[in-house]
């Protein structure tokens, strides 16, 4: 497959915020030139930055190092995301099948959190004296140490789906949010969004093994996580994704003052 086909790891996603009525495409803010623009057909092609995929199972002979991505179910996790969208549990299929789609979730959601410190990484190592298979272990390894145990310790966590939600959510290149670390004060979550209108969000169980069913929850309010889309649009630095034009000016103007300054900073 070449890098034009190559489809995006969040494109599973992404086909949430399709818009379908007449005219078929995303609507997505490009953080880069500050422009907000659409997306004709349903293959994401905005979303086209280059991974990097570390593997993050404890142990890594049983990962495949030459993978360009986690293996995800395909179809379990569409119909699992078909139906949080449409705020209809019993479409997502079997207990086991979307515990499966929600570790799936996990995945990608830990693929896309790691690569702004993986690009960083591996620019930091390619000034040093070191070989192509060098540097990539190095990145291996600093990744591996921060994520392997945020791996295990989310395995044992209990996850519910809020679907119904009156507010659409925005996505964006780094969808996942360790409320944990991210927030002030500290909550004890973890969130992916799922569609516009449906938010996994996962909580420690106290458990050391099993895990339990996910829950699924009609939610009028996104609770103490109102700061969604405040911090999914202020760490957005690719592109950002919204179902509407007006959920992405706010940030537009925001983004175009950062740009100001910037220019304004190198000049002579």
């Amino acid at each position: 497959m070449t890098d034009q086909d190559r489809l995006h790891p969040l494109r599973p996603l992404l086909k949430n915020w399709i818009w379908e009525h007449g005219r078929v495409g995303t609507r997505f803010l490009d953080c880069v030139d500050g422009e907000i623009k659409f997306d004709e057909g349903k293959k994401s092609r905005f979303a086209a930055e280059e991974y990097i995929y570390v593997p993050l199972a404890k142990d890594r002979e049983v990962d495949d190092i030459a993978a360009e991505g986690p293996a995800i179910q395909e179809a379990g996790l569409a119909r699992f995301l078909r139906a949080a969208q449409l705020g209809a549990p019993q479409e997502a299929g079997s207990v086991a099948e979307v515990q499966r789609a929600v570790q799936d979730c996990l995945e990608l959601g830990l693929f896309s959190a790691y690569q702004r410190e993986a690009r960083d990484a591996l620019a930091r190592y390619a000034q040093e004296p070191m070989f192509e298979d060098e540097i990539r272990a190095a990145v291996v390894d600093d990744i591996r140490r921060i994520y392997v145990g945020m791996r295990e310790q989310l395995a044992l966590y209990d996850f519910s789906v809020l679907y119904g939600l009156p507010t659409p959510l925005l996505v964006s290149e780094m969808p996942f949010i360790d409320w944990r670390a991210h927030a002030s004060p500290a909550l004890p979550f973890v969130s992916l969004p799922l569609g516009p209108y449906c938010l996994l969000v996962g909580a420690p169980s106290g458990r050391k093994s099993k895990i339990a069913p996910v829950v699924w929850k009609a939610a009028a309010t996104l609770g103490p996580l109102k700061d969604h889309n405040r911090w999914i649009a202020q760490h957005a630095r690719l592109w950002l994704v919204a179902t509407t034009d007006d959920q992405l000016v706010a940030t537009q103007s925001r983004l175009a003052l950062a740009m100001g300054s910037k220019q304004e900073e190198a000049k002579p």
